[in-house]
């Protein structure tokens, strides 16, 4: 359990219902937060609420499409009558399609823009508002990636979406500081959530890849993207507004391939 620092919050995770998502309301819960996990309709979902619940925490699923905004302001009409609003956002929701600059068509461009962008830019604005009209303070959370910063040519779509996001943290941040609204972002390298798991653990070639250019020799876990999650959601982050916080195993740094362990 947690040193109970988001006690008396709502904390509401788009993509929450597996992976990084999952495991940062986990956190969140374990800290003392109610939970809400918006997700896709699915078995997952519903599965993974249940699953905290039976842990003792306080969890709901809700089915929403983040990139419709009627569904995600339908959530927080939910959330506002039965849990009194939310306090905590992350935008967590993301997809990668693979596509270069000579092969990307528009639909995929937009398929990917619209979740890892443009939802989070509308669900940062009518979450933002609703804390302004109630007069309260909140943290606001972007999951980023360092291929905001870095690049893989083949995911340009997904660069291009990650390296806005991280303008919206700062732009964001800004323009809400006034209203004692901190906005975060977080950005993840290579992280063993179950599809890398199955996707690089059993590719020699893709694991040694990863590694050779990881100085810590390791992929990150789930977990300990969860405790930058609930830091920067916690009074322990008061001062921190409009950054990014990478968490890469020393990737961004190095200009260069290290021996594999």
């Amino acid at each position: 359990m947690g040193a109970g620092r988001l006690i008396g919050r709502v904390a509401l995770v788009t993509g929450g219902a597996q992976g990084i998502g999952l495991a940062c309301a986990r956190r969140f819960a374990q800290e003392g937060a109610r939970v809400v996990l918006a997700d896709l309709a699915g078995d997952k979902g519903p599965a993974a609420a249940a699953a905290l619940v039976a842990d003792g925490f306080d969890a709901r699923f809700e089915a929403c499409d983040v990139t419709r905004r009627d569904d995600f302001e339908a959530v927080l009409d939910r959330c506002d009558a039965g849990l009194g609003g939310v306090d905590i956002l992350l935008n967590n929701a993301g997809i990668a399609l693979q596509a270069d600059i000579l092969t990307a068509t528009e639909v995929l461009y937009d398929q990917v823009m619209d979740v890892n962008l443009k939802a989070a830019f509308f669900a940062t604005q009518a979450v933002a508002r609703r804390l302004i009209a109630a007069n309260r303070p909140g943290v606001i959370l972007n999951m980023s990636s360092v291929n905001a910063v870095m690049n893989i040519p083949h995911l340009i779509a997904y660069n291009l979406s990650k390296g806005g996001l991280n303008q919206l943290t700062k732009n964001a941040a800004i323009a809400l500081a006034p209203h004692n609204i901190r906005v975060c972002g977080i950005g993840p390298g290579t992280i063993m959530t179950d599809l890398a798991r199955n996707a690089v653990m059993s590719n020699p070639d893709a694991l040694n890849g990863i590694l050779s250019r990881t100085p810590l020799g390791r992929a990150g876990e789930p977990e300990e993207i969860a405790a930058i999650a609930v830091f920067l959601a916690s009074d322990d982050a008061s001062y921190v507004t409009g950054e990014t916080v990478y968490a890469d195993g020393g990737r961004l740094g190095l200009n260069y391939t290290v021996p594999v362990r």
